[in-house]
């Protein structure tokens, strides 16, 4: 499919495409009407979850989309969901149920990283799958994940084409072979996931603080809690010319400031308290002292007000609202009103009372927005939706005053100041990682093995990777890779001629040599007897230049820099052994002997691992990506001392 040529040049933003299934009853003529009746169902069916929801940017929207080349006509949306990555999963949770309620749809969704759900579920792709054949493979489809999948050469499925499908063969394929193409369960579990707990979750994603705000902001909010996403992401995202504005309030006064309760959704309210910042003297938004017991309650109101002021300031110097089409004149709102209170939006509310109100404009806004939207309407700007709720919502302030006495409860803000523990917790939960009863420090230290680090190391070594890069443990189910020892000789006995293994040491003995030259070897022919020789004249070069390395390497840093069995056994060296030369006898006095190379590789990691200082490097990254956890280091003792065991 075409990518949106919008995506690629928006940052956060998420995408989505609702598709009919193949139908030979339904004529091209329709299509446009059809979908155009399916938004209206899909929208206002699940109102009741979108309309109360609180975006940082841009909602969850529907359109008709005309064909164009391979693509056919379909239902299709975009979403700039900016700093809030929930946003993106609610519209993932949003489009599965979409698929799960209307069987006859199939929904494709991607952001401007790509295939995102498949990134989710890195670890359980199959191998065959690339970003490059990746293309139109994923979709939902009666609310389960799908991935077509690429024909395998051992038993190869006529249905399945060779190379990316295009969406008419992928819907197609989803209409004649649904089971087929079901994702694996563990990539499906992957992404619902993610999505757990929708849409209970999004109460949990809130968090209610108060504000000592203008009046105007208080009525304002009233009637439509979303704008204070708007607000905060115009204090956010200020700039100088913004800030001009504020030097002198126009529209939102610091003396009409009254104490209010405000919703806000997590980002927003950590955007906003994140932020510090000093008002101009001549705004009049003084701020009382820190220790004062409601001070961050007026930080918070100032830093709104600020935010309301820059939105009306964006607007045309002669607004006005004409642009404000009545909502209840629309042919569709009886309907729509009727399907809310068949799926329980007001909740029970008694009608005319203030909550039903409130739920009630919250409901208007919403099929303005999203079921009643007539291209030739113009979207109104934030601030233009603000000043028209100023200009036809009277309101009195006495009256706002007195509800001061009966706000409810702030909430707790102490996820703001999560301590290294409870991070870690949040970031497993959201890798999917369900972690066991908790161990004690002292019992992890005395049950970890550094053997681990060892093993795990040669396993990586012995990975035989392509071109693409080394591939690293990805489970412990995977199988061994084998090595033929005995093809591995036949190939070099090929090339250098049949040797005895007793050559295969480093330190050979002269018996390994005189056993060429003796009387058994006469009956061979005097071609193998030379090559023989020659063998052995090859040998005795390489133990000659192997003892003159280990001599010079004595004498050096280098041989002092790894951790021998000499160093390690206490032993004064053995003088049994008179059969050394002298050259041998000064490299063993400057105690070089066998490397211990486990221990040297364990000891270096461990080094460069203390060298971090807890913080992302090398050595980490390798042996997570080994699956090797290091405990913490309680031994502040300078890691260049030699270990013993």
């Amino acid at each position: 499919m075409e990518k949106n040529m919008n995506l690629s040049s928006m940052e956060d933003t998420v995408e989505y495409h609702l598709f009919l299934l193949p139908d030979e009853a339904r004529s091209p003529g329709d299509q446009e009407e059809i979908l155009q009746k399916y938004i209206e169902k899909i929208m206002t069916q699940f109102a009741p979850v979108l309309a109360p929801y609180i975006w940082q940017n841009q909602p969850f929207n529907l359109k008709y989309k005309p064909g164009k080349g391979n693509v056919p006509a379909h239902m299709y949306g975009i979403t700039k969901f900016g700093d809030s990555i929930e946003d993106e999963w609610f519209i993932v949770y949003v489009v599965k149920q979409i698929t799960k309620e209307f069987p006859e749809l199939v929904a494709r969704i991607e952001d401007n990283d790509g295939e995102f759900l498949l990134i989710e579920s890195a670890d359980y792709l199959p191998k065959w799958l690339e970003p490059e054949n990746s293309v139109n493979r994923v979709f939902f489809h009666h609310g389960e994940l799908c991935l077509i999948p690429a024909p395998r050469r051992s038993r190869a499925e006529s249905w399945l084409p060779t190379t990316p499908p295009t969406i008419p063969e992928a819907l197609s394929i989803l209409s004649e072979h649904a089971e087929e193409v079901l994702a694996s369960e563990s990539i499906r579990a992957a992404v619902n996931r993610r999505i757990q707990g929708y849409p209970e979750k999004i109460e949990a994603s809130l968090h209610r603080a108060h504000c000592f705000l203008p009046a105007g902001a208080v009525v304002v909010l009233k009637q439509q809690p979303r704008l204070v996403a708007a607000a905060v992401q115009a204090f956010y995202l200020r700039d100088l010319i913004d800030l001009r504005a504020c030097r002198v309030f126009k529209t939102f006064l610091p003396e009409t400031r009254v104490m209010t309760s405000v919703t806000f959704t997590k980002c927003l309210y950590a955007q906003l308290m994140q932020q510090k910042f000093v008002p101009d003297r001549r705004s009049g938004y003084g701020l009382p002292p820190p220790s004062h017991p409601q001070y961050r309650a007026h930080e918070l109101g100032m830093k709104l007000a600020h935010g309301f002021e820059i939105l009306c300031s964006k607007c045309m110097p002669h607004f006005s609202n004409s642009k404000k089409s009545l909502v209840t004149t629309s042919p569709l709102w009886d309907s729509f009103l009727e399907s809310l209170k068949k799926n329980d939006y007001f909740k029970g509310l008694v009608e005319g009372s203030a909550q039903y109100q409130e739920r009630l404009e919250t409901a208007k806004n919403y099929f303005q927005l999203s079921v009643n939207r007539p291209e030739s309407l113009l979207a109104m700007s934030p601030g233009e939706e603000i000043l028209t709720i100023l200009q036809t919502i009277p309101f009195n302030i006495k009256e706002l005053k007195k509800e001061e006495a009966n706000l409810s409860p702030e909430d707790d803000d102490q996820w703001l100041d999560l301590s290294p523990e409870q991070l870690d917790q949040l970031l497993n939960e959201a890798a999917g990682k369900n972690q066991s009863e908790p161990i004690s420090k002292k019992e992890e230290e005395q049950s970890y093995d550094l053997t681990q680090i060892s093993e795990s190391m040669k396993a990586f070594v012995s990975k035989v990777s392509s071109h693409k890069g080394a591939e690293l443990p990805r489970e412990s189910s995977e199988a061994p890779i084998t090595f033929d020892a005995d093809s591995f000789l036949n190939y070099f006995d090929k090339i250098l001629g049949p040797v005895s293994h007793k050559s295969d040491s480093d330190d050979l003995d002269e018996e390994d040599f005189e056993s060429l030259d003796s009387d058994d070897d006469v009956d061979f022919g005097m071609e193998e007897y030379g090559e023989e020789a020659s063998m052995k004249g090859t040998l005795d070069s390489v133990k000659s230049y192997m003892a003159q390395m280990d001599q010079e390497l004595s004498h050096t840093t280098m041989g002092r820099s790894f951790t021998t069995g000499k160093q390690l056994s206490k032993e004064p060296p053995s003088q049994s052994n008179n059969s050394h030369s002298e050259e041998d006898s000064a490299a063993g006095d400057s105690g070089m002997g066998p490397v211990d190379i486990d221990l040297n590789l364990v000891s270096n990691i461990l080094e460069s691992y203390s060298s971090q200082a807890g913080l992302a490097g090398p050595a980490s990254n390798l042996l997570q990506s080994m699956g090797v956890q290091l405990p913490d280091n309680t031994d502040h003792s300078p890691t260049s001392k030699p270990m013993k065991d």
